[in-house]
């Protein structure tokens, strides 16, 4: 069984949170607040402030969509951590 703190580590991998910092960059780029994308993705600005804050990880369905809504292709997003 996993530790609580090794769940805590896993959830801020570098990659993941490159991948959430170049989600919140282009929200910020766009000029929406949390409320607006949580509205364009159907959620509570909570939902949005939780993952842009690593208080929750976003499963690989909830990554495409934020990604898509906001004009970005998820999966250039994820070739671009191949290094």
């Amino acid at each position: 069984m996993a530790s609580a703190k090794g769940a805590w580590e896993k959830a801020h991998d570098q990659r993941y949170r490159r991948l959430i910092s170049l989600l919140v960059a282009e929200r910020k780029r766009l000029g929406l607040s949390q409320d607006a994308l949580a509205e364009r993705l159907g959620h509570h600005q909570q939902f949005v402030s939780r993952y842009e804050t690593c208080q929750r990880r976003l499963d690989v369905v909830e990554f495409v969509e934020v990604a898509n809504a906001l004009g970005l292709s998820a999966t250039d997003m994820i070739l671009g951590l191949a290094i």
